[in-house]
C-alpha cells in the first residue's frame, strides 16, 4: 500500500504481493446484468428499470453482495479481493493518490455515469473512483492491515460487513483516494454499490508474474 488518506482502518501503509489475475475495465453494465437474469431467471436487483439507473451502459448497481458474487459466478468470474482491487487501481502509480494521478477531475453526476466517464489509469482501468463502490471478496476489519499477510491477503474468516472500494457517485466528494476503505452489511442494496469482475490468471508454460500493490 502506498497513499493513505488518514482513515485509520487505511493504515499502516505496507507491502503486499498479489498473484497475477484479471480484471474487468470498468464496472459491470446494466447490458451485462441483463444477459444473467435472462439466462437465470434471477429477480431483477433494486433499482432496475428506474429512469436514473436504466441506461445499458450505466453501471448495474443496487446488487448486494450475494447478487454480486452470483452474478460473477454465473459469469465464469469472482469478485475481486481488496488487494488485488487496490493493486488493479494505482495501475502501477504507487505514491498516486488516485488512480490516475493527483488531480480530482473537474467533474460532478447526479447518478451514475455511463462506463469510461471517469479518467483511466496506466493499466487502462477506468471508473475506479467517482462512479459507484465496488463490492469485494473481503470481509472488513478496521484493523487488517496491522495483521494482514504480506502474500495474497484475503481478509478475516467471518464478519459482519464485507469491503466495497471506490468512491461514489452519491457522495459529497465522490473521488476516494486508491487507500480509502468503505464497507457495508453484505444483505444492503445501495445505488451506488456495483461490481467488477475478476478472474484467476491463466496458467503460464514459464515462470509466472505477480505484483506488488
Amino acid at each position: 500500500m502506498g497513499w493513505g488518506a488518514g482513515d485509520p482502518s487505511e493504515w499502516p501503509p505496507h507491502e503486499v504481493w498479489v498473484d497475477a489475475f484479471t480484471i474487468a475495465t470498468h464496472p459491470a453494465t446494466n447490458a451485462d446484468y441483463a444477459r444473467y437474469l435472462e439466462a437465470t431467471q434471477a429477480p431483477s436487483p433494486r433499482f432496475w428499470g428506474e429512469p436514473d439507473f436504466a441506461h445499458p451502459q450505466q453501471p448495474v448497481v443496487g446488487l448486494s453482495w450475494d447478487e454480486a458474487s452470483a452474478f460473477a459466478a454465473w459469469a465464469g468470474a469472482r469478485l475481486p479481493t481488496e488487494a488485488e482491487w487496490e493493486k488493479a487501481a494505482r495501475g502501477g502509480l504507487v505514491d498516486a493518490r488516485f488512480p490516475w494521478g493527483d488531480a480530482r477531475p473537474d467533474l460532478g453526476f447526479t447518478r451514475p455515469p455511463q462506463v469510461g466517464g471517469t479518467p483511466t489509469n496506466p493499466f487502462g482501468l477506468t471508473d475506479l473512483s467517482g462512479v459507484c463502490h465496488e463490492w469485494c471478496a473481503d470481509w472488513f476489519d478496521a484493523a487488517y492491515y496491522t495483521h494482514s499477510p504480506p502474500c495474497n491477503p484475503r481478509g478475516p474468516m467471518t464478519g459482519t460487513r464485507r469491503v466495497s472500494r471506490g468512491g461514489a457517485w452519491r457522495h459529497a466528494d465522490p473521488w476516494s483516494g486508491v487507500a480509502h476503505r468503505s464497507s457495508l452489511p453484505p444483505t444492503l442494496r445501495y445505488s451506488d454499490y456495483g461490481v467488477r469482475l475478476a478472474r484467476d490468471a491463466e496458467p503460464r508454460s514459464v515462470a509466472g508474474s505477480g505484483g506488488r500493490r
